[in-house]
């Protein structure tokens, strides 16, 4: 899980560093890594838990859902953050810091998403399968 949040924290820095400034194409990219993040979350936590082909789908679904939770909620925290530093026009194309700081959040809050929605799915799936066991 480390590696993965490193890995989309750094594809998110070159992305927000070396990547497109315009209105479509930036977000765009910023959304595909976060997918990708997610994904990889999934991933490799139905192959670590060696789940089946039922495991794999329902980890997929639910660290795609909570990594797409916590951009949102990523999303209304770092907007507060950007208010506060007074920040004039488009942080993409001043290069500002913050820019990299909220790129960088952006990454670990869909990791932790995924993640903590991973954790609940197993959770529930312990307490289904002890309440049938009885």
């Amino acid at each position: 899980m480390k590696i993965i949040a490193v890995l989309a924290v750094l594809a998110m820095l070159s992305q927000a560093h070396f990547g497109t400034t315009s209105s479509v194409g930036g977000p765009m990219t910023m959304m595909l890594i976060v997918f990708i993040a997610a994904l990889a979350v999934g991933i490799q936590q139905a192959a670590v838990n060696a789940r089946g082909p039922l495991g794999l789908f329902v980890s997929i679904v639910a660290a795609i859902t909570g990594g797409a939770v916590g951009v949102v909620f990523a999303s209304m925290v770092l907007e507060v953050i950007r208010d506060i530093a007074h920040v004039e026009g488009s942080l993409a194309k001043s290069h500002h810091p913050l820019l990299y700081v909220l790129s960088a959040a952006m990454a670990i809050f869909t990791v932790t998403g995924s993640w903590l929605a991973l954790q609940i799915v197993d959770r529930a799936a312990t307490r289904f399968r002890r309440s049938s066991q009885t």
